[in-house]
């Protein structure tokens, strides 16, 4: 089968790859779609620590099952499906308790670490487990249906957060998963959602997908604009979809006294917090990882279009397209969202 691969940093190729084998509880999946996540476009350069070459990188993805092991029982050849990033073995103590995302074993499709190594989508086939895949309607294309795992996040950090009716919101980066968890909080039954962000066009896009307000981050003081937005008092809830210092902290100045901040973005290892501000006004901080067990709530929210998810693609390619979209987008190609990589077109 043709794979972009990640032969080494930077460089991506378009090779014949052996078809994935599959286990007596795996299906093997022709991919249809699949997405180039913004982590794959950090990997890209070794700057995570979890793309080590040679690696098939790729986990947003939906296609149809063309295989099955002897065991598997919930699918047949010909669904189309989609499937969880997380690779859970349904065994340990905390999937046993539902928390797949803090499995035990979890390996992640299309990362390979110091512990593992685990071949993704960027190709003709992948092979997962039955257990992670979610059969899709008919009527939801596959490019959308790849987007289910974005979303999923979207839904599960809304999930770990506590939202009342009416609260005020602030989502710090507007960018993919922050334009989705935008979406997600108005479900959630948010009065006021203030968006935040360096650059004008997705400000400008957050408030076509929900946002009240947009607040550009490099030109205005946003925890004071947020005060001003909320009688003094700061958000009820913070969410922050980046994960580097500078927007952490903003988030934390963003919180009313008792609010919550929720972390989903995690482009930095660490970072350094304000602990007396986080005490002394007692703010509850959540940490946010993947999802568990959204897969079904989304595809539902996307299917009925509660959740859009087509302003947010850029465009559709090919395999052979790939490297050259990974360049441009690792070079910040301009107002570029979400590219889709279809390996059959």
């Amino acid at each position: 089968m043709k794979a972009m691969l990640l032969t080494e940093y930077k460089n991506l190729t378009i090779t014949e790859f052996p078809v994935p084998e599959i286990s007596s509880n795996d299906v093997l999946v022709q991919v249809r779609a699949c997405g180039i996540c913004g982590s794959d476009i950090h990997g890209y350069d070794g700057s995570t620590g979890r793309r080590i070459p040679p690696l098939v990188m790729g986990h947003e993805a939906a296609g149809v099952i063309v295989d099955a092991g002897s065991d598997v029982t919930s699918f047949r050849i010909g669904d189309r499906v989609t499937f969880d990033s997380t690779v859970s073995c349904g065994k340990c103590f905390f999937c046993r308790r539902g928390d797949i995302n803090l499995c035990d074993n979890r390996m992640v499709l299309g990362v390979s670490c110091e512990e593992y190594r685990r071949h993704g989508a960027f190709a003709e086939f992948v092979a997962v487990p039955e257990h992670i895949c979610y059969r899709i309607p008919e009527g939801l294309p596959f490019e959308h249906a790849a987007m289910i795992e974005a979303v999923s996040i979207a839904v599960h950090a809304a999930n770990r957060t506590p939202v009342s009716l009416g609260d005020t919101a602030v989502v710090v980066g507007s960018g993919m998963i922050g334009l989705l968890v935008i979406q997600t909080l108005r479900l959630a039954g948010c009065g006021q959602i203030i968006a935040v962000d360096l650059e004008e066009n997705r400000l400008t896009k957050a408030k076509e997908l929900g946002a009240d307000i947009g607040l550009r981050g490099d030109s205005v003081d946003v925890p004071a604009e947020v005060r001003k937005l909320t009688g003094g008092r700061g958000a009820d809830v913070v969410l922050e979809v980046v994960g580097v210092a500078p927007t952490v902290n903003t988030a934390i100045a963003c919180a009313r006294k008792g609010g919550s901040v929720t972390l989903v973005g995690n482009l930095s290892p660490k970072v350094e917090m304000p602990l007396q501000t986080i005490v002394t006004r007692e703010l509850t901080i959540h940490g946010s990882c993947a999802s568990r067990g959204e897969y079904p709530a989304c595809i539902a929210l996307l299917e009925r279009r509660a959740i859009r998810v087509d302003p947010l693609i850029t465009a559709m390619a090919s395999l052979d397209e790939g490297p050259a979209w990974f360049q441009r987008l690792y070079a910040g190609e301009p107002g570029a969202m979400k590219v889709i990589i279809d390996p059959m077109r």
